[in-house]
């Protein structure tokens, strides 16, 4: 096994998680980044990251980071780290063909002595059960003898330029003691918020799938309450800021649950429980609370709009926000979509708007969804603020009645960013979770 200072680095995956980490290692070493997109190994090489994740000046001075989707290219390094997404299919099931393809690629540059690190999450064993058999078949070589692996997952919040890699605590594992220490040892070099070395692999996957499984059940909590307050006609808001002058009270708050983690990650846990014959209810309820947020958003904005005289068969909703969470392109398990759809569905006509997100990626991912600016001039019979971009959050009350025509308007304020009296002064029907 080679020394620390031995080791060359190969990233496989340049997205949201890969590209902060390729560029921070890229600080201290020569680093391979790779990744089959090639239009997106295109745009690094020009010094562009669509994901503003890396600004274009941090970008440059990656001087040791070479971008290449030829895996030839990773024949060099001894140590991979693998960043690939984990979705999940349509049937809510874990989609492991990125990993397991990102697997086959390394397998066929495995040497002996080289270190495999997954960083992608995954439910409890799936390194060592999952991915280790496919290098063992492509590489030829044997598990903890020629080869070894770890798993260290990714610690990354899109759009927050506060809390970064080096920021953030890394948790780290391997397959053995000693190579526990040696890729402990490495995020040590780039990590200054420090790191905990787990005692298993399956300890480091089980520790990342509930983070996000444990967001997922406090923001169902809140949902579920948001639900039951409006019929009970008390603000959400006003009884979470009461309730949080307690010291031990969570600051949860309600709202739309979607992107490639909190969204996603639960059902590789729960798929993971089924099969050693345990049926998970309190992760699955959870589940099903926030995946129906969407549909809630939209049928009460209609039943509001009808209360209010509007003919719905000839209304046009218009949506703020199409990302799944604010300052972020990132579009991956948009939960406004769903909202979209539900407008859809009744025959509502729909225009959406996002400054982030990529009108070409958009159309890809959702077709039907008609993309375009929201303005004054082109008004609508009610509005939803899905998304808590900047350039929405710093809207008067007065500019969001410019874009709404009619007596009596209906506002949908998603994430609670405006002040509902001054709404109301505006002729505005608002709401909020």
């Amino acid at each position: 096994m080679p020394s620390t200072r031995d080791l060359h680095l190969g990233i496989i995956g340049l997205g949201y998680v890969g590209l902060p980490l390729a560029v921070e290692f890229a600080k201290r070493r020569v680093v391979v980044g790779f990744d089959i997109n090639v239009e997106r190994i295109e745009a690094l090489r020009a010094g562009h990251d669509a994901t503003l994740e890396v600004g274009d000046a941090e970008l440059r001075e990656a001087a040791g980071l070479r971008f290449t989707s030829d895996p030839a290219d990773l024949a060099a390094c001894n140590v991979y780290i693998v960043t690939v997404p984990t979705p999940i299919d349509e049937h809510k099931r874990p989609d492991l063909g990125p990993l397991l393809k990102a697997s086959e690629t390394i397998g066929r540059v495995l040497g002996k002595g080289d270190i495999v690190i997954y960083e992608s999450t995954v439910y409890p064993g799936a390194t060592e059960e999952d991915c280790v058999p496919v290098l063992e078949r492509v590489s030829g070589l044997t598990f903890n003898r020629d080869f070894f692996a770890g798993y260290s997952p990714e610690r990354i919040n899109p759009g927050d330029k506060e809390h970064r890699v080096a920021t953030i605590r890394k948790v780290t594992s391997g397959s053995t003691p000693e190579v526990a220490e040696t890729i402990d040892g490495l995020y040590r070099e780039i990590i200054t918020a420090g790191t905990h070395k787990a005692p298993s692999i399956r300890v480091a996957e089980a520790a990342k799938v509930i983070e996000n499984t444990q967001r997922d059940l406090n923001i169902a909590l809140m949902n579920e309450l948001s639900v039951l307050f409006a019929r009970l006609d008390i603000d959400t808001r006003a009884v979470l800021e009461a309730a949080g002058t307690k010291w031990n009270f969570l600051p949860f708050r309600p709202g739309l649950v979607g992107g490639h983690c909190i969204g996603v990650d639960p059902y590789y846990l729960t798929d993971k429980a089924e099969k050693v014959g345990y049926i998970p209810q309190v992760i699955l309820a959870g589940r099903r609370i926030n995946d129906n947020m969407g549909r809630y958003v939209a049928r009460t904005t209609i039943k509001k709009m009808i209360q209010n005289g509007i003919d719905v068969t000839r209304a046009t909703v218009g949506v703020l926000g199409l990302t799944f969470k604010e300052n972020c392109p990132d579009i991956r398990n948009s939960k406004v979509i769903d909202i979209i759809r539900e407008f859809q569905d009744f025959g509502i006509r729909v225009v959406a708007e996002d400054p982030y997100a990529d009108a070409g990626e958009l159309a890809r991912e959702y077709p039907g969804v008609v993309v375009g600016s929201i303005a004054p001039h082109a008004q609508v019979d009610a509005l939803v603020v899905a998304v808590a971009h900047r350039q929405y959050a710093s809207r008067t009350a007065d500019d969001l009645r410019a874009l709404l025509r009619g007596d009596k308007p209906v506002l949908a304020d998603v994430k609670s960013l405006f002040d509902q009296q001054a709404l109301a002064r505006a002729g505005i029907t608002a709401w909020r979770l």
